[in-house]
């Protein structure tokens, strides 16, 4: 549990600062460079999900060592996917069900659609983009290979253990 407490806390800290680094990017292209919304929103969630993906991965997820851009696209196409669910909560909120006050939308966007979006970001993050730091299950054409050398090995008195156990699944 302990390390699912570090995990948690590295993905939370990464996201606070790619948070600050897309709010006041946006803040500046909006303000002082005068850029329109779309583009300095644009601009300013690029720089929120590269920050966010170098802090996964100079830090949470630093024992997974992906490397090159497939990794980094992955986890955009996750950020976009976040994007779209706050998105859709405040378009049902607002369209759907009626709810046109202020509060109503930042309740639903920044709130409700927040929370589910984390939720998506964590899971494709850590699913998706920096699976190969965790250990994978054996398939099935690997746990045949292990039968098949632990009989050999049977034979000259030798057996390579693998699975949890007594009581394991994998035992």
């Amino acid at each position: 549990m302990v390390g699912r407490g570090r995990e948690l806390a590295g993905f939370a800290a990464a996201g606070l600062a790619a948070y600050a680094a897309d709010l006041g990017l946006f803040t500046y292209l909006r303000g002082p460079a005068g850029l329109d919304p779309l583009t300095a929103k644009a601009l300013s969630f690029v720089a929120g999900c590269s920050v966010a993906y170098a802090g996964n991965a100079l830090g949470t997820y630093r024992h997974a060592r992906v490397r090159g851009l497939r990794p980094y696209a992955l986890f955009v196409a996750v950020n976009l996917a976040g994007a779209a669910v706050q998105l859709l909560c405040l378009a049902v909120s607002h369209h759907g069900l009626g709810f046109t006050s202020q509060r109503a939308d930042t309740v639903s966007g920044a709130g409700v659609g927040m929370v589910l979006a984390t939720l998506l970001r964590f899971w494709g993050t850590r699913t998706l983009v920096f699976r190969d730091g965790r250990p994978e299950r054996p398939g099935p054409t690997e746990r045949s290979e292990q039968i098949d050398r632990n009989a050999r090995l049977e034979g000259k008195g030798r057996v390579e253990r693998t699975g949890g156990g007594v009581g394991s699944w994998t035992g």
